[in-house]
């Protein structure tokens, strides 16, 4: 398990609270403790709001809950979860050393309005930043056995930007995009609530990785269908846009770095229904014509070679131009003078010196500037939004993104054991050893207590590996 000071470190740079963070923390191992089950990983599909921040765009709202599709109904089983869980949670113990207790987890399974059973799951857990005393947080599960799949299921890696993530990384069996924001549309028709109309408009924002509206509309109607409603339409969301505004900072703010204003997101409507009803797309700016031999960066997981610092302005940056909101950014000149600029993101770029450069609108001297990121001292969003002058070029391309063929963290189907919380084996003087593994050169090393921080240390080769978060492996 990663430290506490990994957690608010990142709370502190994200402007978000710890509990938020360690929970997106949890959800990884969550998710990887589902998917090397052998029981689920074929027949549970990942889907909602929670898909899209750990499946498609890491620089998405942090969200709380864990959805899925089940394509085998006797699964809805309140015995047959406990115990799956219970092993999950030991799997999770063994691997990460968090504490997922199998007495306090709980599934309440009931009917739903189509007369098919659902399934709401309370799982809690016991993180870096946990409280020890008092009640454990918890995450959600919510689980149908009786949704339309219309799109073939995808295997899709998932984020994990803690210095715990496996070097092979895990996959989750998720929703197709074209299908979770299909999905997104049904869910704001049905219910409109802020998070479905946030998810909608941040999802069709996004060019790159728009889907055709023909194959949107199509998969839209059938999921309607299913549920016996017509699709959505603008004049249907205008009833509630008094409690929209009501509940915006209330169901949002806690999840995101910065809350933009309601007003930027319903005012987006008009534009996203005339593309899924014509599919005339809205005119688009052009991009900035930049300098010769310029490389735009926009990959999914975008890992640059900078310290963890810059990355997290990076993912600053990302978020505010996803969100259309302007970013306070503190540079330091050549000289070493540094100032501060209020500017509009739009592009992040290498230079054939292989200089990355950040091109943008100054809002001070209207005009266009770019900054190195070496030189980038701090990032921050703002609550100013800006209506694109450029094309956007800081949201990942590409829609559906397959994980490759790649070894997964789970041990083989058929050694998926069934183990309470990692048995502690006793010295000769009555305290326990843990074993840590380094997942570079796979170098075992003993602890007096669990911490899995390693130094730089020789392999067996004579090379050296840097430091690093070691696997747990095993108390002795």
């Amino acid at each position: 398990m990663i430290d506490k000071q990994e957690i608010l470190s990142t709370a502190q740079r994200m402007s978000l609270l710890p509990n938020v963070v360690e929970k997106d923390y949890v959800l990884g191992w969550m998710l990887a403790g589902i998917y090397a089950h052998p029981e689920l990983k074929e027949v549970w599909v990942f889907k909602g709001g929670t898909c899209l921040k750990k499946c498609y765009f890491e620089t998405y709202r942090f969200s709380e809950d864990l959805d899925f599709t089940l394509t085998e109904a006797a699964h809805l089983d309140a015995g047959f979860l406990a115990r799956v869980f219970a092993e999950i949670g030991a799997w999770i113990y063994e691997r990460a050393g968090i504490e997922v207790p199998a007495d306090k987890q709980a599934f309440d399974i009931y009917p739903n309005t189509r007369g098919s059973l659902s399934c709401e799951g309370r799982i809690s857990y016991c993180g870096p930043v946990s409280p020890r005393s008092g009640g454990l947080p918890r995450i959600k599960l919510d689980l149908l056995a009786d949704e339309r799949l219309v799109l073939p299921p995808v295997e899709v890696a998932v984020f994990h930007p803690y210095s715990d993530a496996p070097v092979e990384g895990f996959s989750a069996r998720a929703y197709a995009y074209e299908e979770v924001f299909a999905e997104k549309v049904r869910a704001l028709g049905e219910r409109t609530r802020p998070r479905d109309l946030y998810d909608v408009i941040n999802l069709f924002r996004n060019a790159d990785a728009r889907p055709a509206p023909s194959v949107m509309l199509d998969v839209l109607k059938q999921k309607c269908a299913h549920k016996n409603i017509q699709p959505p339409k603008l004049s249907d969301l205008e009833p509630h846009r008094e409690s929209l505004s009501g509940s915006w900072a209330d169901m949002l703010k806690h999840q995101l770095p910065s809350l933009p204003p309601l007003e930027s997101f319903w005012g987006a409507l008009p534009e996203f229904f005339e593309w899924l009803a014509s599919g005339r797309a809205p005119i688009a700016p052009a991009a900035y014509g930049g300098g010769a031999g310029e490389v735009v960066l926009r990959e999914r997981d975008l890992r640059l070679p900078i310290s963890a610092a810059r990355q997290a302005h990076v993912e600053v940056i990302r978020f505010a131009a996803a969100n259309r909101l302007c970013v306070e950014l503190e540079y330091r000149k050549e000289d070493g003078r540094r100032t501060k600029r209020v500017v509009e993101p739009y592009s992040l770029r290498r230079t054939s010196k292989g200089d990355i450069v950040l091109h943008v609108h100054d809002r001070d001297r209207n005009a266009h500037r770019s900054y190195r990121l070496d030189r980038i001292d701090d990032a921050r969003v703002t609550s100013d939004t800006f209506v694109p002058l450029h094309q956007v070029e800081l949201t990942p391309t590409g829609a559906v993104l397959v994980a490759p063929p790649t070894r997964r963290v789970s041990p083989p189907a058929s050694s998926f054991r069934a183990v309470r919380a990692a048995p502690v084996r006793r010295t000769g003087s009555g305290a326990p050893t843990y074993i840590f593994q380094c997942p570079q050169c796979h170098k075992q090393f003993r602890r007096s207590k669990m911490d899995s921080k390693l130094n730089a240390h020789k392999n067996d080769r004579g090379g050296q590996c840097s430091g690093r978060t070691g696997y747990y492996v095993d108390t002795r």
